[in-house]
């Protein structure tokens, strides 16, 4: 091939175009940037507009730039309405559809609440605030908007410092937290101060604090239909700090102030919507029995809070969200490895809509998605598909349609691999639902080296949905195996519980059966295994290296290791001992050990890769570190990846660092690989 290209210079004919000069098939790091999501689509209420974000990986910034773009309906034309500088986010229609509210920072400060009149296209800036206002919702006749805002306080102060002289420099002064919870994973240290509810005129002015006291008030945000009362929920207990699932709902009179509680179970209650006529309200709920899990369940109560009762109690799905319009009551639920919307009738009817809502999480292909719904049932919602990120969907009454292509120019070119559903059968006899990718060009009836990916929650759930980090182990040769086992949500109660009080114990004989159809179909190399996962699927990737030698390599991110520490470090200091474990750990420490993966460090034989981001929380980069210094100890292969200012969510990282974070892992699978193709 050099002599040949000697020659054909030496004649002055233009040599063919080099490898790495001819159009690159395979999906790449570099394809991350110019990745468009769709997220959050609000249905104007004639159901005729739709009013969304566009986040779109930005290569100079390197980070998701937010804007805010209007699709028809009908036609599917598209308009931009907020973009520039900033960050755009959150749409929200006023309720006669001639004015759109949404957050903004165009100005260059912090965020802002800005009002645009549609017909002039004019914006103005309502007020302006040190944080992200939440849980905006127009008052009923269009004139006021509600909203939820932090209000600074003032924290427990201890110790006294001398006095500075003019001009010196010193240290930040002392750091003095009595919280309970006092970090947030994407929100790192709690600073003194509560969320509260405000109300400001639509047309700006100054803004009027509804709620006082030293506990957060909000989450969702109802108006009444007469514009009389607000609905809201929070924990009000002197304890709430100790007591995470002591939620109720609350109503406020807007004219006095006057709070009263309409719910009062042991549990918590949210997500209140009246009904058009203003006589019911549905809400979302459980009974608090102290497991790891319970099931949000749908009921509805009279306006002042009397006759309760569950709605669809035969529904055996978890209620994630719902809208009650005058088109009727709407809820959305995980099922079977999807997102579905589904109209549910007073009388327990259940009606699913044909659309399936698809997740903006496009790193993992995790189940989820976003709606809204107009007065006359039309439903906008961001799409599902394996090879696409989000886009925009309608459902009417006429069928259900893909408004936008966002992402068919820049991957139309691409080969990317194919997903498969995988049948695979626990040695209980229990079903395990389990999806299979290929790489891009898989020859069928050869074997490729294959990876374990395990979702995280654990009570979540992935379905055949896009996702960057599959795409790009397929693109480097390998297959990627993902799965359901017990404990993933959607397939009902009781298959959430298969690991009530033994996780991770239970999911092991799941997981290696989901291997071993895999190896069954022809399709897996036994020779070339390799497992990974997040968060749960960190617990799990720790938990299988201390139980089998199979897997040639692992890398586990953001692991629990140990749960004695974990219940102690992580962001829910109340929850993870009592629910998960069901009890403090120097109650039960045997429970805690037989339970942590670091009880089997001694039995790991696998490469394994341990990565964490900075400034998790969630599972904290301690538990990470504890795990690499325990495998270096015993004399295990094995490195320490940190990603700098991330969380524990993947999408906090920048597109280049989830890139080298992904291609991190590929490395060391490649390193361990077994024949020519990792050469």
């Amino acid at each position: 091939m050099r002599i040949a290209l000697v020659f054909a210079l030496s004649l002055g004919i233009a040599a063919p175009a080099a490898a790495q000069d001819a159009p690159q098939r395979n999906f790449t790091v570099d394809d991350l940037f110019g990745l468009t999501v769709a997220a959050d689509p609000q249905i104007s209420p004639d159901g005729r507009q739709i009013a969304y974000v566009r986040r779109t990986n930005d290569i100079m910034t390197d980070a998701a730039v937010s804007s805010i773009w209007l699709v028809d309906a009908s036609s599917g034309a598209q308009t931009p309405l907020v973009t520039g500088e900033g960050s755009h986010t959150s749409p929200r229609w006023s309720p006669d559809g001639t004015r759109l509210a949404y957050v903004s920072t165009e100005s260059g400060g912090g965020p802002e609440l800005h009002v645009r009149w549609m017909a002039s296209g004019v914006s103005a800036n309502i007020t302006a605030l040190p944080e992200a206002p939440g849980a905006i919702s127009w008052s009923p006749d269009g004139t006021r908007i509600a909203y939820s805002a932090r209000v600074p306080g003032e924290g427990l102060k201890l110790g006294k410092t001398p006095t500075k002289p003019e001009g010196a420099e010193w240290k930040a002064p002392l750091q003095v937290i009595d919280k309970v919870t006092y970090r947030f994973d994407g929100g790192g240290y709690a600073r003194p101060g509560t969320s509260q509810i405000f109300v400001v005129d639509a047309t700006g002015g100054a803004p009027r604090q509804l709620t006082f006291g030293e506990y957060d008030n909000g989450g969702s945000v109802e108006w009444s239909p007469d514009g009389r009362t607000l609905l809201f929920s929070a924990n009000r207990r002197e304890d709430w700090e100790l007591e995470p699932y002591g939620g109720e709902i609350y109503a406020l009179d807007v004219a006095s102030g006057g709070i009263r509680a309409l719910t009062s179970r042991n549990g918590p209650d949210f997500g209140a919507q009246y009904s058009p006529d203003g006589r019911s309200i549905a809400y979302l709920g459980f009974d608090d029995l102290g497991n790891a899990f319970d099931q949000t369940n749908l009921y509805v109560m009279d306006a002042d809070g009397s006759n309760s009762r569950q709605v669809a109690a035969s529904l055996d799905r978890g209620i994630d969200g719902i809208e009650w319009t005058d088109a009727g009551l709407f809820a959305s639920f995980e099922e079977d490895g999807e997102h579905r919307v589904a109209k549910i009738g007073l009388n327990g009817k259940v009606d699913r809509l044909p659309a399936r809502i698809g997740s903006t999480y496009y790193a993992l292909p995790y189940t989820g998605g976003e709606w809204s719904v107009s007065d006359r049932g039309t439903v906008a919602f961001t799409t599902a598909s394996a090879t696409r990120p989000t886009d925009i969907g309608v459902t009417t009454s006429r069928g259900t349609r893909q408004l936008t292509q966002l992402n068919d120019l820049k991957l139309s070119g691409k080969a990317l691999g194919e997903t498969r559903e995988l049948a695979v059968t626990a040695p209980d006899g229990t079903a395990i639902p389990a999806w299979i990718m290929l790489p891009p060009g898989y020859v069928e009836g050869t074997r490729v080296p294959m990876v374990l990916e395990m979702h995280g929650g654990p009570y979540a759930a992935y379905g055949p949905e896009f996702s960057v980090d599959y795409q790009l182990y397929g693109a480097a040769g390998y297959a990627v195996v993902f799965s359901n086992p017990g404990g993933s949500t959607g397939y009902g109660e009781a298959f959430a519980d298969r690991i009530e009080d033994n996780y991770p114990i239970s999911n092991f004989d799941e997981l290696m059966a989901v291997v071993d159809a895999a190896v069954a179909q022809g399709i897996a190399d036994p020779d070339n295994l390799f497992v990974t996962g997040g968060s749960g699927g960190g617990v799990l990737t720790a938990w299988l290296v201390g139980k089998t030698d199979r897997f040639k390599a692992a890398a586990t991110h953001k692991p629990v290791i140990n749960w004695t520490s974990q219940a102690l470090m992580a962001d829910g200091t109340p929850f993870f001992g009592r629910y998960w474990l069901g009890a403090l750990p120097w109650e039960d420490q045997a429970q805690y050990w037989e339970r942590s993966p670091l009880s089997l460090v001694g039995n790991v034989k696998t490469p394994t890769l341990v990565l964490v981001g900075a400034e998790d929380y969630r599972t904290p980069r301690s538990e990470a570190e504890q795990y690499y210094g325990a495998l270096k100890l015993a004399g295990v292969d094995t490195a320490l990846v940190i990603t700098p200012g991330s969380s524990h969510n993947n999408l906090s990282q920048s597109p280049s660092q989830q890139a080298a974070r992904t291609t991190a892992v590929i490395d060391w699978f490649d390193k361990y690989r077994k024949g020519e193709d990792s050469e």
